[in-house]
């Protein structure tokens, strides 16, 4: 066994190894920031890559996985005869709040389901500048979005976000033109598992890999927190920031509803 002395100076195939392993690393960044999504058909880009705060350490490990990520494999394709489909990369990350089971790799309830266009971080307001910044203006944020004291949510560094909005469960036939009661997104936990969720009108929803839990982004954590005595002045600011998978602190007055974080790259055109 080589010594890690004696392998990087002397043993010139162990260096000239490591940096055609370099290359091709780089290689495949490249490469899969433009391909990631193809199945089928080649992947239809509507714009450059913006990444928000999270996103830029999604997109470096969403690098190292391959096309087969969200692909059948060559055997399988020989086996089985699929429609071909094709997915659009967002120009950036999008984010899902989901409701379920995180064993479970499908479910109902997906009308509950929401989804940020926007990192809502960085658009956010902090608990502690609650009356300054949203109470003192009408509960309008800087960012522009509404406050409901009746229904606000939290992330895990105690920053009040918008509200998202309901996540859509229908898309169109490009070909008709009609209206297909189901939608297909990619999304991914930043961790081993990216894959296809589809979610359809009538609330039910399936991952085509892995579970819930696979596919939770488990440093991003949010919550609602809902009722008429619900006030952002009853947190205690010593809770935040919450830790990566848990649970969001209670608030008094409130009541809470955690919610998973799911990365959305793109989705089925």
């Amino acid at each position: 066994n080589l010594s890690p002395l004696s392998s990087l100076y002397g043993n010139n195939s162990v260096i000239q190894m490591s940096m055609k392993s370099m290359i091709s690393i780089i290689g495949s960044f490249v490469f899969l920031t433009s391909a990631l999504f193809q199945q089928g058909e080649a992947l239809s880009v509507d714009g450059p890559s913006i990444l928000s705060r999270r996103a830029v350490v999604s997109a470096l490990s969403t690098a190292a996985l391959s096309t087969s990520a969200i692909a059948p494999s060559a055997a399988n394709a020989a086996t089985e005869e699929k429609p071909k489909r094709s997915f659009r990369r967002y120009p950036s990350i999008r984010f899902i709040s989901a409701l379920g089971d995180p064993k479970s790799s499908s479910g109902s309830g997906s009308e509950t389901w929401g989804l940020w266009r926007d990192d809502p971080g960085p658009r956010g307001v902090y608990l502690k500048d609650y009356d300054r910044r949203l109470k003192a203006n009408n509960n309008v944020a800087p960012a522009g979005w509404t406050f409901d004291p009746t229904d606000w949510w939290v992330e895990e560094h105690g920053l009040i976000m918008s509200t998202p909005e309901p996540l859509p469960r229908k898309s169109v036939n490009k070909e008709t033109k009609e209206f297909i009661p189901e939608k297909q997104y990619v999304v991914t936990g930043d961790r081993e598992i990216t894959t296809v969720l589809t979610v359809r009108d009538d609330g039910t929803w399936e991952l085509e890999k892995g579970s819930l839990y696979d596919v939770t982004h488990l440093p991003c954590r949010s919550a609602a927190y809902r009722g008429d005595t619900c006030a952002p002045m009853n947190a205690n600011l010593k809770d935040f920031p919450v830790k990566p998978g848990a649970e969001m602190p209670v608030i008094n007055g409130c009541a809470k509803q955690d919610y998973a974080v799911l990365f959305v790259l793109g989705e089925a055109v």
